[in-house]
């Protein structure tokens, strides 16, 4: 049959295995990305801000993606009212327009805080990383 020897077990005791290999590639932190990610994506910044207060770096990101989502609430709220003063006239057409482009610019933002975020860098947005960093 097997060459291999049955382990011996020591007299009057019982045989234990080794403990298996730790694993590898995985750090102590492995949901960093998931957070990180979690921190740009609009109301779900508020998960890394509250649970993730340990962990510096993934607490910058969710301060500034709080700080991002602080700026669509406001940008919406100017906008909303703009829309409603102005709805019946030329200047409605435009704010309309005007609208749609600055959304775009925000999900453009949101998306490179994502990847630069991602990709172990610190975005600064001039604004919102100041008041982030003072406020929340």
């Amino acid at each position: 049959m097997s060459d291999i020897p049955p382990p011996t077990v020591p007299p009057g005791g019982s045989y234990t295995p080794p403990p298996p290999p730790p694993p590898s590639g995985t750090s102590p932190s492995s949901d960093r990305t998931l957070m990180i990610v979690l921190s740009y994506l609009g109301l779900l910044a508020l998960i890394p801000y509250l649970t993730k207060k340990e962990d510096p770096d993934i607490h910058w990101h969710a301060k500034n993606g709080v700080g991002l989502l602080i700026l669509d609430v406001v940008v919406w709220v100017l906008l909303f009212i703009l829309q409603m003063v102005f709805r019946n006239n030329v200047v409605g057409c435009g704010i309309a327009t005007v609208s749609c482009v600055v959304w775009i610019a925000i999900l453009i933002l949101h998306i490179y805080c994502l990847i630069q975020g991602v990709g172990g860098k610190r975005p600064r947005i001039p604004v919102v990383t100041d008041f982030a960093e003072k406020t929340l």
